[in-house]
């Protein structure tokens, strides 16, 4: 029997050294005359194990990590081929602390199948979801996702069997699905790894939505630095296209839908959800005014659904296993699991899906196992380059977009970015000012010169000049772009600023001036 060994090609393994991993597989696996095969997953999301080397063996994972190419011919030699004993061997893989811990519902296939095998995916549970999607009448297979809870995954937590019910009510000659997948958040990478790891799920999620709102075509952004993402995505496309997935009936229902992979090119503003709009209609990357919104009048100024990859990818577990199934897990009004990203200055960086309500100091001690420096947590910043910072004082605060929000931060994409107390919060909060500047649209006055404007006011702070002047300026100038700039990225920079200034008064203080030695 021929035995599996699996070599993940997620971009973040291919960084750390994946493909001349395989290679020397592949040849090792010639050279002894061995009867096995090299099959490129996708991520576990253990980015600290990775290249993460896994063998099947008995129906179970066997791993090994992080394996380097240098480490392959020794591998053999200790019986990789039987599961033996190594200095890298990890042991079962669904063991393993990091993984068992979480509630893999978005991610329950990565890592797992090989990601452009459609055998693979409906073996594992896939097209369940749209099988039943089929035989549903539109506005049931909205009240599902409804009654589901889900709230969108991109940052702003809107109900997204809402925004679905919108646009199947907006009346239009057509109507759009348009995934958001221009991830462009530090410390975020979950799209990207469903994207590389599971894309049939995706499909599979934007099919639903075209059955439940009576859109006919879909198309998937992707920012052109997930290459990989691109790649895979656009094969995916491709097979479910050639088996009925999609196209002018799937599965055989009359129903029509098909999609396309579009890349972005490279501007951070694209990843809201207007200007991104105009990116796939050939025009420049700049935010509408709203109203009218996407659902009234989006692509084309055709009724739109925009969701997030995340959003999209949620659906088909929704549709398979029912809408009370998803809403038992999390808290208050944040149902179902949220797929942490966890980065920065941590010992166990990677992704870990979990229902809602975990707290915040958990996530970053226990999970994450605190900084990889070994100092003390400083600070964490949560919701990408514009969510809050977060001191140890707040390290109560659950996992749950309310809870969050009363204490003036955001989840946003869900990425954590940890830091120890060695960091400058001044310099954080200039960085926050420096990259709206850079990445702004310029379409508004207060995130346009705003922006600019607290970049100076920052520097000034750092010289020691006018120092409490120069903090209640910075302020007013984050409650103007709070509240005046047209989108997210003005609206939302003030969160980094604001927190660091609240939270670490103490690094925005004027340096005391050592006195000459008499």
């Amino acid at each position: 029997m021929t035995v599996k060994i699996y070599v993940p090609r997620d971009a973040a393994a291919l960084s750390l050294g994946a493909e001349k991993v395989a290679k020397a597989i592949a040849q090792e696996i010639a050279a002894r005359g061995l009867d096995a095969t090299v099959i490129r997953n996708g991520s576990r999301g253990m980015f600290w194990l990775e290249p993460l080397v896994e063998i099947e063996l008995s129906g179970k994972r066997i791993g090994y990590g992080p394996v380097k190419a240098k480490d392959v011919a020794g591998l053999f030699d200790a019986g990789l081929m039987k599961g033996g004993a190594h200095a890298l061997c990890l042991g079962q893989v669904e063991d393993l602390p990091f993984l068992k811990g979480q509630t893999r519902l978005t991610f329950a296939r990565c890592g797992i199948i090989d990601p452009l095998s459609l055998e693979d995916y409906e073996a594992h549970g896939g097209l369940a979801g749209l099988r039943r999607a089929v035989s549903m009448q539109p506005g049931d297979i909205v009240k599902e996702v409804i009654d589901s809870g889900l709230r969108g995954r991109g940052g702003a937590g809107f109900p997204t069997g809402v925004k679905w019910k919108t646009v199947l009510d907006a009346p239009g000659p057509r109507k759009y699905i348009v995934c958001n997948a221009d991830e462009g958040d530090s410390g975020t990478f979950a799209d990207r790894m469903i994207m590389e790891g599971d894309p049939f799920v995706l499909i599979e999620g934007m099919a639903i939505a075209g059955l439940a709102t009576g859109a006919t075509k879909g198309f998937v952004y992707i920012r052109s630095e997930y290459p990989h993402a691109i790649a895979t995505m656009t094969k995916a496309v491709e097979v479910a296209r050639k088996t009925g997935i999609l196209g002018a009936s799937v599965f055989g229902s009359g129903k029509a839908f098909d999609m396309e992979v579009r890349t972005g090119a490279g501007a951070y503003v694209c990843g809201e959800e207007t200007a991104l709009l105009n990116s796939l209609e050939g025009k420049r990357g700049v935010v509408r005014a709203k109203p009218p919104l996407p659902a009234h009048k989006g692509l084309f100024d055709c009724p739109t659904v925009i969701n997030n990859v995340i959003s999209l990818a949620s659906v088909p577990v929704i549709l398979d296993k029912g809408a009370a199934f998803y809403r038992d897990f999390g808290m208050g009004r944040s149902r179902g699991t949220i797929p942490l990203q966890i980065a920065g200055n941590v010992q166990y960086g990677g992704l870990y899906e979990t229902a809602f309500g975990l707290s915040l100091g958990d996530i970053v001690e226990k999970i994450g196992g605190g900084t990889a420096s070994g100092r003390p947590v400083k600070a964490v910043q949560v919701g990408g380059p514009l969510g809050a910072y977060f001191p140890r004082a707040l390290f109560d605060t659950p996992f749950d977009y309310e809870a969050f929000a009363a204490k003036d931060g955001l989840i946003g994409h869900a990425g954590l970015v940890i830091f120890d107390d060695t960091a400058d919060m001044l310099k954080q909060a200039r960085f926050a000012m420096e990259f709206c500047a850079v990445e702004s649209c310029g379409k508004c006055t207060p995130c346009r010169i705003g922006s600019t404007r607290g970049v100076e006011t920052a520097d000034k702070i750092a010289q020691g000049i006018e120092p409490e002047k120069n903090r209640e300026l910075l302020a007013d100038l984050c409650n103007t772009m709070k509240f005046g700039s047209l989108c997210a990225l003005g609206g939302f920079t003030p969160y980094p600023v604001v927190s660091a200034m609240t939270h670490f008064p103490e690094d925005f203080a004027p340096t005391p001036l050592i006195e000459a030695a008499e």
